[in-house]
Formats: C-alpha cells, sequence, structure tokens
C-alpha cells in the first residue's frame, strides 16, 4: 500500500476509536486531534478534528431530545454564552496558530486532568438531589453563564473535557437528574463545536475535507460500534485508557517542545 493509503487508515481508525470512545465515556477529541497532528498542522488538525466529530455530536444532542424538553429554560439561558465562547475561542486558534502549537501539550494535560477527575464529579451530581424546577439565586445563575462563557471559549480553542466542566456548573444549577444534565450538556457542546466550525469553514486552508471526510464516517460508525457495546464494556475502562492515552500524548508533546523535535 502506498502512503497515503496507510494515512487513511490510520486516521479512521483513530475517528472510528474517538467516536465510540465518545458513545462509552467521551474523550474522543484525544484520540482524533493527536492523530491528525501526525500529518498535519495543529490549527488545521484541530479545524479538521472538530468537523469530523461534529456529525456524531448532533447525533448525541438528537438522542437526548427528550431530556432537553424539559429543560428547555436551561438550555436557552446557556445557549448564547455558548456560541459566542466557541467562535471567540476558535477565532484565537485561526489568529495565533503558533501560540495553539505552543499549548497543545498544557491543553492535552488539562483534558487528561478533567477526565481523571470526572468519577468524583459523577458521584457528587448522582448524590445532589435535582430541584424540579430547578431552585438558584441571580448570583449563582450569573456565575455558572459567565463561568460556560470560559468553558465555550476553551472549547472553541481545544474541547477535550467540556463536558465534565459543564455537568459540574450544571450541577450547581440543580438541572434535574444526571440524564437530563447530560442532555443538555450535549446540546450545549454541539452549538460549542457547530460554532467553531463556521470559524472554520471561513478560514481558508484550515480544514483538510480529505481527511475530515474519512474521519467523519469512521467516527459516526465507532458511535454506532460503541453504542452497541456499551451495554458489555463498562465506561470506566473506556475512561482509564483514555486517560493513560492523554497523559501518554501529554509527555510526549512536552519532550518535543523541550528537546526540539518535529
Amino acid at each position: 500500500m502506498t502512503d497515503d493509503v496507510w494515512r487513511y487508515l490510520f486516521l479512521a481508525a483513530a475517528a472510528l476509536l474517538a467516536g465510540a470512545c465518545n458513545s462509552v465515556a467521551g474523550g474522543g477529541t484525544l484520540l482524533t486531534f493527536p492523530a491528525l497532528t501526525a500529518v498535519v498542522t495543529g490549527d488545521v488538525a484541530n479545524a479538521t478534528s472538530t468537523i469530523a466529530l461534529l456529525p456524531g455530536s448532533a447525533a448525541g444532542a438528537w438522542g437526548y431530545r427528550r431530556e432537553v424538553r424539559t429543560r428547555k429554560r436551561t438550555v436557552l439561558l446557556l445557549l448564547g454564552p455558548s456560541i459566542i465562547g466557541g467562535l471567540l475561542g476558535s477565532l484565537l486558534v485561526v489568529w495565533y496558530p503558533k501560540q495553539f502549537e505552543t499549548l497543545i501539550p498544557w491543553l492535552i494535560l488539562t483534558a487528561a486532568v478533567l477526565f481523571l477527575v470526572q468519577p468524583v464529579v459523577s458521584k457528587l451530581l448522582k448524590r445532589k438531589k435535582p430541584a424540579d424546577p430547578p431552585v438558584h439565586s441571580r448570583w449563582s445563575t450569573a456565575g455558572v453563564v459567565v463561568f460556560q462563557f470560559f468553558v465555550a471559549l476553551y472549547g472553541g480553542y481545544f474541547g477535550a473535557g467540556i463536558g465534565i466542566l459543564m455537568l459540574a456548573a450544571l450541577g450547581v444549577l440543580a438541572v434535574g437528574d444526571i440524564h437530563q444534565m447530560n442532555g443538555v450538556k450535549t446540546v450545549l457542546a454541539t452549538s460549542i463545536n457547530a460554532a467553531s466550525v463556521v470559524v472554520f469553514l471561513a478560514t481558508p486552508g484550515i480544514i483538510r475535507w480529505n481527511y475530515a471526510a474519512v474521519m467523519a464516517v469512521a467516527a459516526i460508525a465507532g458511535g454506532y460500534l460503541g453504542a452497541r457495546t456499551a451495554r458489555k464494556l463498562p465506561p470506566t475502562y473506556v475512561r482509564n485508557a483514555v486517560i493513560v492515552i492523554a497523559f501518554g500524548l501529554a509527555g510526549y508533546y512536552f519532550w518535543k517542545q523541550i528537546t526540539g523535535n518535529t
């Protein structure tokens, strides 16, 4: 096989695993983004990865439509800061690509830490009794709106790990049970990614469509397979594997920066 064929197979395999991970435990970006950086620059990898994973994210949001209907007010409250933050975050990638390259190890390390603390946050949220309708003060609401803007800013800039941040904020607002919070989180994450896609579509040359198309198909297939096997494979195993990979990748990118290897 030619090098091009192996490259496509490598990227498709990464996207397939990413789609499966997203449907079971999350963390797909931590597989697609590093795979793409092996063949393109960091900013192009970020944009292409976002495009490739958006269909799967949108499908997930559609899957939670029943839960989201019961929390329309929360979605509408946080939709604005999600879109604005996503736009600004992706614009920073476009405007300052060299700085983005420098921050790659830190971004991956941040995502790894977020996934590491995810079980603790999830346990706290399950213990918290939901309010129906949610009861909260103006200050807590304003704080969550501002927090969501910065989550979206990070999400537009890189994105891995935004789910756990949003779940923590939704827990403060006592937004229903864990399934309803997951529904709201998924819709908001999709809006952040969609806002980023708008910026990337308007930026010539930042998306490798040949890679994005192959990876999108593979990610959708991975999401379907992941959903089919989720009942048999505990999500903890998948999440732990993603965490190990993420810390390993962070160490690798730090090593590259320190030694000056490209």
